[in-house]
């Protein structure tokens, strides 16, 4: 048995790591796809103000993306120009493989789709997309390095997130987008070099916690390097640990208690 906590589920037999807490209710597979488009629209919709409560609003850049369950080849995207703060689902956008609007009201963000639509084509199992431009984690891009297992809540990404190790302006251009999506690989997140963070997940809810969590890994880093030296993981150590926190099943689990708070506080969010 490792040294983090087992936490059980209730049934009889203990879970080790943090999988235990995924909750035990429907799963995607029950839904219709009217459901599931539903679904996966109130969770970007909720993202967005996710982020804004994190403080990652940062003036008109940042984008959500969520893959069409019926239409793959197009993603549903909040509006340029809006808050994320005040995001609604109705407010969201239907955008097609060339980048026009299908559905939906508002300006799109050309980086989003430069960014977004390749990532979509590159990586089939991609749902949801992230991007903001967090202060630490544009801090730490600056770098133009990974993040070190420094933490237990920074191994989640230890072996799985890759760096885009140039800077060419706004990302407006596809060939930006396909190279981006090179940077990404098989990995649920890459480092943008001099502009911020992108998260991918199998689900809106798994994209958006692994964002929010790299946000915060890449604070301690920042920290930790202004203070001293700060001491690695061994390697080993650091790909035990990324195996307990770093699943789909646990950032879900993350965005799932942040949820319910969020439909309580203001259920516009649900519009």
């Amino acid at each position: 048995m490792s040294n983090l906590q087992t936490i059980t589920d209730g049934a009889s037999e203990p879970i080790e790591g943090l999988d235990g807490l995924l909750h035990s209710g429907e799963r995607p597979g029950e839904r219709t796809c009217e459901e599931e488009r539903r679904w996966r629209k109130e969770r970007v919709a909720g993202a967005l103000r996710l982020l804004a409560r994190f403080g990652m609003n940062d003036g008109a850049a940042g984008h959500i993306t969520a893959r069409d369950p019926e239409d793959p080849d197009t993603f549903w995207v909040n509006p340029a120009l809006k808050n994320f703060a005040t995001m609604r689902v109705s407010d969201l956008l239907l955008i097609d493989a060339d980048g026009r609007v299908r559905e939906g009201d508002g300006p799109l963000n050309r980086a989003a789709f430069a960014i977004h639509s390749r990532l979509h084509q590159a990586r089939p199992d991609v749902v949801a997309a992230v991007h903001a431009h967090s202060t630490y984690g544009k801090i730490w891009s600056t770098t133009g390095r990974p993040l070190e297992p420094l933490t237990q809540d920074a191994c989640a990404f230890y072996g799985s997130h890759g760096v885009f190790a140039d800077y060419t302006g706004v990302v407006l251009d596809l060939e930006e987008g396909d190279r981006i999506a090179e940077a990404l690989g098989t990995g649920k997140a890459v480092i943008l070099r001099n502009h911020g963070l992108l998260t991918v997940g199998a689900t809106v809810e798994e994209a958006a916690w692994s964002f929010i969590a790299m946000e915060q890994a890449c604070h301690v880093q920042v920290m930790a390097e202004a203070i001293g030296t700060p001491v690695q993981m061994q390697p080993a150590m650091a790909a035990l640990t990324a195996s307990q926190v770093g699943s789909a099943a646990v950032s879900k689990a993350q965005f799932d208690m942040h949820w319910d708070t969020l439909v309580a506080d203001d259920s516009s969010v649900l519009c």
